[in-house]
């Protein structure tokens, strides 16, 4: 049987994504891509006007919150409870104080003074269409919106199809040939079916001596860790993200038993 494999390539969210759908509209492709975009004008901390930065700007006070920045907002909170802390979204004054408080492509700012993020649940709560930060707070939902949307994009998309954001993706169905989608992970190619996968990494946003924009929520600083890269996969986009960062801090020595916890499966490059 002859299957039509669409493809769609472009930038957006910080980096380049893609888009495969077999035997599906051209059209639908292109209908993802301009929904990626706009969930990137949503949920950039870069832009004053996004929701993302109003609801930033609203700590202190309940603000009303669309039905899709509730939904990750609670994905926020999972995280934080499944990476037993790992992975928090209030990260965001640590990461400015480190110095990465514009888009990477204009460049560091000073570095100042170490904050320590505080625990999530300590400074959010999310209830039915809003949701509070504490005075002080705020986030930035990086990767998780990634690993989460591409999740959401692939089940629009149809039966088979894959979305990749920037590293996280979801590949639903079989691929071309029916036995999986071929995914580039740790330096080897795997067939993914129905299975979500994601990279986490120091090197990409990295600046001066051993800075990074992957802050250790323990520290407040850019993770020292002896894993420059981690790559999971997963039951879906959201999980690899959340394991492959989570795995990343934790470091070779406790990254196996954590993902095997999870039934996730992992590989690393050293520094």
């Amino acid at each position: 049987m002859t299957v039509a494999l669409q493809s769609r390539l472009f930038e957006a969210l910080g980096g380049d994504c893609e888009l495969y759908a077999v035997d599906s509209a051209p059209e639908a492709l292109a209908k993802g891509e301009a929904w990626v975009h706009q969930m990137h004008d949503r949920l950039t901390r870069f832009a004053p006007a996004s929701e993302l930065s109003r609801f930033n700007a609203s700590a202190g006070a309940w603000a009303e919150v669309s039905p899709l920045l509730e939904s990750l907002l609670r994905e926020c909170l999972r995280a934080h409870q499944i990476s037993g802390g790992l992975v928090n979204v209030a990260v965001l004054p640590a990461l400015l104080a480190a110095g990465y408080t514009r888009t990477f492509s204009e460049g560091p700012t000073a570095v100042t003074a170490t904050v320590i993020p505080p625990s999530l649940p300590e400074v959010l709560e999310v209830r039915a269409g809003s949701a509070r930060l504490r005075l002080g707070a705020s986030i930035d939902l990086g990767g998780i919106a990634k690993g989460w949307l591409a999740d959401r994009l692939a089940a629009d998309l149809g039966p088979i199809s894959l979305v990749n954001l920037c590293g996280d993706l979801y590949a639903r169905g079989g691929g071309e040939s029916g036995d999986g989608w071929p995914v580039g992970l740790g330096g080897q190619t795997v067939l993914l079916l129905d299975m979500g996968a994601a990279t986490s990494g120091t090197r990409k946003r990295a600046w001066g001596a051993d800075l990074h924009h992957l802050i250790d929520p323990r520290t407040g600083r850019p993770a020292m860790t002896d894993i420059a890269e981690a790559s999971v996969i997963a039951r879906s986009g959201a999980d690899a993200e959340i394991f492959a960062k989570a795995a990343l801090l934790l470091g070779t020595e406790k990254a196996p038993a954590f993902l095997a916890a999870h039934e996730a499966l992992g590989w690393w490059l050293s520094p």
